[in-house]
């Protein structure tokens, strides 16, 4: 549980806003015509959330993501990260970003994938070793320093993949469907996994998904997305506890709460219609 000095201080936390979008569009150019991927999207998120996306695809939740990241470039109103432009919050370190993919190099072990950040920042080595102790130790693969990502399960490469971006201590994690490749029985221990984490080190966290539980699950607020172009049709807050385990997937609590999402992703494709 939870002391009382660290609810106060997460509390606190959280009248500070990490995300602050403003009518914000986004629309590509194509040889096909305009594809309008974001419209008018207006969130703002404080520090400290764990905050899902949900929707179907092509609804532009990765999009969003990437948008946050500076990898995409909004074309229609105004985003802000930690107050600053997209460009100048990723300048700043201001985030670490898992892939649907973990992107590990082969060629490099496990500690050296997660180092590799440290190096490009040009960190001397001793410091980089205990970054890279800390954080394997935080996602449980201490032992595993030596091992290159082939001899890793997929559920372990991930694990790795959010080591290295927390390699360099981000106050923002992104995260885009980093579990939809794995099977439900390692989905569910990384999902534990993930809650651990982020009861942990108490950063923000954006988590892109597919799955209805998997967001019920780990977040303390669900955003659903129409399909293209992607809107917010329901901004859903989860009071659920926060040392929740799996066994609460069978509370009413629960199921109401993923019957409004699910009710959500229906009106939405109503509405499209």
């Amino acid at each position: 549980m939870l002391d009382a000095a660290t609810d106060r201080s997460r509390t606190a936390a959280l009248s500070s806003p990490v995300i602050e979008a403003r009518d914000v569009s986004l629309t590509y150019a194509s040889a096909d015509g305009d594809v309008h991927a974001l419209s008018n999207i207006n969130l703002s998120i404080a520090a400290g959330e764990f905050v899902s996306f949900i929707g179907p695809s092509g609804c532009g939740k990765t999009t969003f993501l990437r948008a946050v990241a500076d990898l995409e470039h909004a074309t229609g109103g105004d985003l802000r990260v930690n107050g600053l432009t997209p460009h100048d919050a990723r300048m700043q370190r201001a985030y670490g970003y898992v892939f649907q993919a973990a992107a590990l190099f082969p060629w490099r072990n496990i500690e050296d994938n997660i180092m590799l950040p440290l190096e490009i920042m040009g960190l001397d080595e001793d410091e980089r070793r205990e970054r890279a102790r800390r954080n394997l130790e935080l996602v449980n693969l201490t032992g595993f320093e030596r091992k290159f990502p082939w001899q890793l399960s997929g559920g372990m490469q991930q694990r790795a993949s959010i080591a290295r971006a927390l390699s360099f201590d981000p106050a923002l994690l992104l995260m885009d469907e980093p579990f939809g490749a794995l099977d439900e029985i390692v989905r569910d221990h990384l999902n534990e996994q993930l809650l651990q984490l982020w009861n942990r080190t108490g950063k923000t966290v954006l988590f892109v998904t597919h799955s209805i539980q998997e967001a019920v699950f780990l977040s303390s607020r669900i955003i659903v997305m129409s399909p293209r172009p992607g809107r917010i049709i329901d901004d859903i807050a989860c009071d659920l506890p926060r040392d929740r385990g799996l066994d609460i997937r069978e509370t009413p609590e629960f199921i109401a709460l993923a019957q409004r999402v699910r009710s959500g992703l229906r009106a939405g494709h109503a509405y499209d219609e």
